[in-house]
């Protein structure tokens, strides 16, 4: 399991995913931050970075938050 810190960009115009250390992660995602559809997108963009399915990708902490604690396993 991998525990990482992300902080997100919702709305932006290209979405991806930049590396900032080993553990912690910018996530750009084009969703707004309504109704979890941002969130959502977070998981997507970090299951296609690292080859893993969305339900690998779980967020531990900051659900309403722009910064997040991310589990990936």
């Amino acid at each position: 399991m991998l525990k990482i810190f992300i902080k997100t960009k919702p709305q932006s115009k290209n979405v991806g995913v930049e590396k900032i250390d080993d553990t912690h992660f910018v996530v750009s995602v084009k969703e707004a931050p309504e109704r979890g559809k941002a969130n959502d997108g977070v998981r997507r963009a970090l299951a296609d970075h690292f080859g893993v399915s969305r339900s690998s990708v779980v967020i531990l902490a900051g659900h309403t938050a722009r910064n997040k604690i991310v589990e990936i396993s």
